[in-house]
């Protein structure tokens, strides 16, 4: 079902053009032509994210420079009827930023300044555009970071991070983008600019700023951003523990946690990651273990030492084969370099890669790991398991080829199984990357229907016309109707309150 609304074929250039046209002279008033994109050449590079199976060309690419050029360009696309997706860097796995072909593309490309760092108030005002990594670079010399660091950092925008609250190998200790923001600037549907949040840790009336973050651009544009900074830990250790047995890796996880350490990052992989993250790397991880293992601990000295300590302590206990001690602050960055690196790794074996993104309850690790592993055998794709173990936030990459004919359709349906798996155990269909397009259908096991007309109000609320990114993230009551049945003809009813469609 998700393939045939993601037609791939090239589509006609003609249909939109006079469309087009015309919205090149409005936008042409308040932005120079060269930043208004018409040709299919200048949007090529625009029609898909980090999702590239389904690619759309948009109708046409603006690239505003400041907050005033995205308002002219939102008040021309809200009185032309015409719906606008708005793009950061293009990271994003879940098709959010998916464009429309009869739509406008807004890149927020532009808007990447720092505009301040106070060190006072430990915070950081910033532009969408700015990366990730960029925040922590500006803010260390002030003996600050910015704690949320998802793999992608080195490229992926804090506006796009606030759209899809992304996480990172640290959020256990640290939490997630809505965890790590003060305020927001938007600019709603029609142009007009609000202000979310304030300088405290808490604001008076509806916490809009817990909406907002997550919305996948469906509510608002964000056009500035102040994020919390902390101060950088004066030490920082990690230990990578090697298991033989997949399920007993993840049952040290929740042994960890119940030892009460908290660590700032609890990683696992499986073989073929390990063995992809090596060859690409060449961290130093042992390639004849099943899984693997990094917990870090940080805070202050002696805090570093007795807690590593119990965390090794922990591991042996729980069956590792090996753990092994960063020795210094270059083996740590190695270790970690092969865990951010595991996904371009795995696609170095395989034509392409499906990455899932789900979050389990941690006491159910062992169960859905044996079960994707059975589900490997039943769609007959091989998966490469990388996540972000310590709060359950799994990542399984789907491996697959493009060119063979049904293979797409294979990983797709692997990938919604394991959606669905994280839901009967308690989970939740999403852990950062953002439901988009990818996993539209798979909100219709996770929410009943009364839940999902309300998800609709609160979109009507900001976006009365649905002009903002349509079409991703949140499934009409019929969408669901159809999944529910597909489920009955199957003879698997997974999901009994579909049965009220």
């Amino acid at each position: 079902m998700r393939a045939a609304l993601c037609d791939n074929r090239p589509m006609p250039d003609t249909k939109h053009s006079s469309l087009r046209e015309h919205l090149a002279q409005r936008f042409a008033q308040h932005l120079a032509t060269a930043f208004i994109l018409t040709s299919e050449e200048e949007r090529r590079p625009y029609e898909c994210d980090g999702l590239p199976a389904y690619r759309h060309l948009p109708l046409i690419v603006v690239l505003p420079a400041d907050i005033e050029q995205v308002q002219a360009v939102m008040r021309i696309c809200h009185e032309e009827q015409v719906p606008v997706v708005a793009r950061g860097a293009g990271t994003g796995l879940s098709g959010g930023a998916l464009p429309l072909e009869d739509g406008v593309l807004l890149s927020l490309a532009r808007l990447n300044r720092i505009l301040d760092i106070d060190p006072d108030n430990l915070s950081a005002r910033v532009q969408p555009g700015v990366r990730n990594l960029a925040i922590s670079e500006a803010a260390r010399p002030f003996g600050l970071y910015y704690a949320p660091d998802p793999s992608s950092q080195i490229a992926c925008t804090i506006g796009g991070n606030v759209a899809e609250n992304a996480g990172g190998v640290h959020c256990l200790k640290y939490g997630l983008t809505v965890n790590n923001l003060l305020s927001l600037e938007v600019v709603t549907v029609e142009g007009e600019r609000l202000r979310i949040g304030g300088s405290g840790l808490d604001s008076p009336g509806f916490d809009l700023l817990a909406l907002m973050t997550g919305s996948e651009g469906m509510l608002g544009i964000v056009v500035e951003v102040v994020v919390k900074l902390l101060p950088i830990p004066s030490r920082a250790q990690v230990a990578m523990a090697a298991f033989d047995d997949v399920e007993q890796a993840g049952q040290a996880v929740a042994d960890i946690i119940a030892e009460g350490i908290l660590p700032a990052g609890l990683e696992m992989m499986d073989g073929p990651a390990i063995r992809a993250a090596e060859d690409f790397v060449h961290a130093g991880y042992p390639v004849d273990a099943a899984a693997i293992l990094l917990c870090e601990v940080d805070g202050d000295n002696e805090e570093v030492s007795e807690e590593i300590a119990r965390v090794r302590q922990r591991l042996l206990d729980s069956g590792a084969s090996e753990v092994r001690t960063a020795r210094d602050d270059a083996e740590r960055a190695r270790f970690w370099a092969g865990r951010k690196a595991a996904f371009p790794a795995v696609g170095r074996i395989s034509p392409d890669y499906y990455c899932m993104d789900g979050t389990i309850p941690r006491k159910h690790l062992p169960r859905v790991l044996r079960e994707i592993a059975a589900m490997s055998d039943q769609f007959g794709l091989r998966a490469a398991n990388v996540f972000h173990a310590g709060d359950g936030n799994l990542h399984p990459l789907i491996l697959y080829n493009g060119n063979a004919p049904g293979e797409l359709e294979r990983a797709e349906a692997f990938g919604g199984r394991i959606l669905e798996l994280c839901v009967e155990v308690g989970g939740t269909i999403t852990g950062e990357h953002g439901v988009g397009l990818e996993k539209i259908d798979q909100m219709c096991a996770q929410f009943p229907p009364e839940e999902l007309e309300t998800f609709h109000a609160i979109k009507a609320a900001f976006d009365p016309l649905g002009l903002l990114n349509p079409g991703k993230a949140i499934p009409t009551l019929n969408r669901c109707a159809e999944f529910g049945a597909m489920h009955i003809r199957a003879g698997d009813l997974r999901f009994p309150h579909l049965e009220r469609f």
